[in-house]
């Protein structure tokens, strides 16, 4: 058992240590955006789908003596595929962004980790058939609880452990050293499988083995697809509720490995013992739960209450999911069905909140519809218990919660001059009336705003919310006007364009935007661009990539205001990021940032990468008054050389020079910790 157990918790700490390792890799290269994450959730889930499917197909038809041989054969051509790394060229590729997200992690890591996922159901079948007289059918399943465990405790230390502490390229090192060590182990297991069927290979033994495991009938289609229907119920949840998470606060492992981690923890619950699935108890919570994701979607929260009730509501979900699954669970001999099943319904939740939704829908309903989908399934699983009464109730109850959850799906879109989404976001274009100014109109991603125009004739030109001249990149701008006649001006992240309100007759500005649809928002329902007098020229790509790749552009002023949720995307704020900026500046001009944040401290990073780069950097926090209607909080950081900051206009003076933090490490492309920012 020991050496079976070994094996598991091995392949399960890999398997689920690799998925923070590689989209922390390869999140920089496409933006930033919390939708790498789901992708890559939905890649897992997809190899998950293959390796239980190859471990079904050698279960029913390669024989029980070969198959250690084959498995083994798989394995030593998996390490050929070591180290697990990602390739650089797929930067700024052509494809569409989930396809290429797709594709490079199936070459980076595609063959290891299909291997690791076959491990789970394979080693409890051998088990299985190792010990033909155990005498319980619970062992099996229990080494199925122990990988969800390992797989937890992989997600967990990742954020507080791994992350903090070793650069991403080391971290996918050790994670190949480690992968060559479950080889061995996987291997050696296979060794003692076979020779435990030979011993048991005698017909006495073999015909006892086989009435204890073919008795039991196959299960149903009907079976099979609740089965998959309560999988991929999970599954959609899951994501559904990590994207609610990570699209207002910011795409941070932390906010991605909680959800993932209570998903796995209720298969740990359920799977180990069916003890911890009380039934009543969970299916009277039940309500409750769906109560409080009624909250969360139909009004705004403080983040700790929005993950309290996201988290608790997300694990009561996966635990009648997955524990009414470990109730309906069949025999030994059917388990490759049953995971194969359970994995189907993984990756068909996975692909239609990851890839089918961004695609189809313009708004983010796959959560009420992940909603809906886990109360029918509960009145499924419920019915043949239950009396007509109660069936009458159920189904009415169930009737109304749907009117329910398509009332606030019509929330998502009605009352909105527009709503579009694709891979990066969702964005709606909001118009509202201001009591003193008028209408105004807002580009809103989320809760977030990034960016609103007063629609008055008058105030059309006005630079408005985190942008206005009392801001600091407001006065940045108008510090430097007087002494040059023509600004060129760069900035990462266009929003609603209203920078360009700045812009003066001679003046050029380049404007980097990644997402297609912000710059058709900006030039279709905001005038910001059009009644600019400065000349306009905007770039389709990830900012920094695109600049790595202009010509020198001497630029006067460098903006970096691109965000992902509430957060300005980490691989934006590296030192290689700095340098690449840095580079694009005249020697005398000014980089901004800005980093208004309602749940993380950037000032930390600002501070440790300007002073590796022999830079100051300067704070401008602006806290308006009630009575300034254009202005809104807002925080921006100005680097610049000490000459430069020596020399300020009387302006920018009152500028705070940030101090850094003893111990804090400067954030670079292969080393950063967001968990170490949390306000």
């Amino acid at each position: 058992m020991t050496l079976f157990a070994t094996t598991v918790f091995l392949s399960a700490f890999l398997l689920f240590q690799i998925q923070p390792i590689v989209a922390k890799m390869i999140l920089p290269w496409f933006g930033g955006a919390s939708s790498v994450w789901s992708v890559c959730l939905v890649f897992f889930q997809v190899e998950l789908l293959l390796g239980y499917a190859y471990v079904h197909w050698l279960h029913e038809k390669v024989a029980a003596r070969r198959q250690p041989m084959v498995h083994g054969v798989l394995l030593l051509l998996s390490v050929a595929m070591l180290p697990v790394t990602a390739d650089p060229a797929w930067k700024g590729s052509t494809l569409a962004p989930g396809l290429s997200v797709l594709a490079v992690l199936a070459i980076a890591v595609g063959a290891p980790y299909l291997m690791l996922s076959t491990t789970g159901p394979l080693m409890q079948t051998w088990y299985a058939r190792s010990f033909p007289n155990a005498g319980t059918e619970a062992k099996p399943y229990r080494l199925y609880a122990l990988s969800n465990l390992a797989s937890m405790l992989a997600l967990l230390s990742y954020p507080v452990l791994v992350e903090p502490l070793l650069p991403v390229g080391t971290q996918a090192t050790l994670w190949s050293a480690a992968y060559v060590a479950f080889v061995a182990t996987c291997l050696a297991t296979a060794f003692f499988t076979r020779r435990r069927m030979d011993a048991f290979a005698s017909p006495a033994v073999s015909s006892v083995a086989a009435a204890e495991v073919d008795g039991a009938p196959p299960p149903g289609w009907k079976e099979c697809l609740l089965w998959i229907g309560l999988a991929a119920t999970a599954s959609m949840l899951l994501l559904a509720m990590t994207r609610h998470l990570t699209q207002d606060v910011a795409p941070v492992p932390f906010l991605w490995i909680a959800p993932l981690s209570i998903y796995l923890l209720s298969f740990i619950l359920c799977f180990d013992a069916p003890r911890y699935y009380v039934r009543p108890l969970f299916l009277a919570a039940l309500p409750l739960a769906f109560f409080a994701l009624d909250r969360v979607l139909d009004s705004g929260m403080e983040v700790p209450t929005l993950i309290a009730l996201i988290c608790v509501s997300l694990f009561v979900f996966c635990m009648v999911c997955h524990g009414e699954l470990v109730r309906r669970k069949p025999p030994v001999r059917y388990l490759t069905l049953f995971y194969l099943m359970l994995s189907i319904g993984g990756a068909l939740g996975g692909l239609l909140v990851g890839l089918v939704a961004p695609a189809i829908f313009t708004a983010y309903f796959e959560l009420p519809i992940g909603l809906f989908l886990c109360a029918a399934l509960v009145v499924a699983v419920l019915w043949r218990d239950l009396r007509t009464a109660w069936r009458v109730v159920l189904v009415i109850a169930l009737l109304a919660y749907g009117w329910r959850l398509a009332e606030i799906s019509l929330e998502y879109v009605q009352g909105y001059r527009k709503v579009v989404r694709n891979f990066y976001s969702q964005l709606r274009i909001d118009d509202v009336s201001d009591d003193v100014l008028g209408p105004k109109r807002k580009m809103v991603h989320g809760r977030i705003n990034h960016g609103e125009q007063f629609r008055d004739i008058k105030l059309l030109k006005e630079p408005t919310a985190y942008y206005c001249e009392k801001s600091g990149i407001g006065r940045a701008i108008r510090s430097l006007q007087p002494s040059h006649p023509t600004l060129h001006i760069g900035i990462v992240g266009l929003g609603a364009g209203t920078l360009a309100a700045y812009g003066r007759a001679g003046d050029t500005m380049r404007i980097y935007e990644i997402n297609e649809q912000v710059l058709e928002l900006a030039r279709s329902d905001f005038t910001f661009l059009s009644d600019s007098a400065a000349t306009i020229t905007p770039v389709l790509g990830d900012g920094r990539l695109m600049l790595e790749r202009d010509a020198p552009q001497h630029f006067d002023l460098l903006a970096i205001d691109a965000f992902s949720g509430d957060s300005i995307p980490a691989h934006l704020l590296t030192l290689e990021a700095m340098q690449t900026y840095f580079a694009q500046l005249k020697p005398e001009g000014v980089l901004a940032f800005h980093i208004t944040n309602r749940y993380l401290d950037l000032q930390p990073v600002m501070v440790a990468a300007a002073q590796h780069h022999g830079k100051t950097a300067l704070i401008y926090d602006l806290e308006p008054g009630d009575d300034d209607l254009y202005c809104r909080h807002t925080t921006w950081v100005l680097m610049m050389s000490p000459e430069r900051a020596a020399a300020l206009p009387e302006t920018l003076r009152d500028g705070v020079a940030l101090k850094p933090r003893p111990g804090f490490a400067p954030w670079t492309d292969s080393f950063s910790n967001l968990l170490g920012i949390l306000k």
